[in-house]
C-alpha cells in the first residue's frame, strides 16, 4: 500500500549522491550514516541500517514459484532491465470516521 506517494527511487538517489558528495566512502558505517543523513526540502527522511545477517547463496526458484511472481515488465527494456514487482496480495482497511 502506498498511501497515494510515488516512490520514486531517482529522486532519493540523486539526493543521496548530494549529501555524500565529496566525502570518502571508506567503510559501511560511513555509507550507512551518510544515507542515513539524508534530508529532502519536501520533507522525507531517510532511515538506514547494515543488515550483518548472513544469507545462504545459490538457492534455486522453481519454475512454478518463478511463475507466481507478479513481474511487470516495462516498455523499456523489460526484458532485461525494468520491471516492477508486485505483491500478490495487498491487504488494505479503509475507515470511515
Amino acid at each position: 500500500m502506498n498511501n497515494g506517494i510515488k516512490f520514486r527511487p531517482n529522486r532519493l538517489l540523486s539526493q543521496i549522491s548530494k549529501n555524500w558528495r565529496g566525502k570518502p566512502l571508506e567503510t559501511y558505517n560511513i555509507i550507512v550514516n551518510l544515507i542515513g543523513a539524508t534530508k529532502t526540502k519536501t520533507g522525507l527522511k531517510v532511515k538506514a541500517d547494515i543488515d550483518n545477517n548472513i544469507y545462504e547463496t545459490g538457492i534455486k526458484t522453481s519454475k512454478s514459484d518463478f511463475e507466481k511472481i507478479n513481474i511487470y515488465k516495462h516498455e523499456f527494456h523489460g526484458e532485461d532491465w525494468n520491471y516492477t514487482i508486485k505483491p500478490l496480495y495487498v491487504d488494505v482497511a479503509i475507515i470511515y470516521l
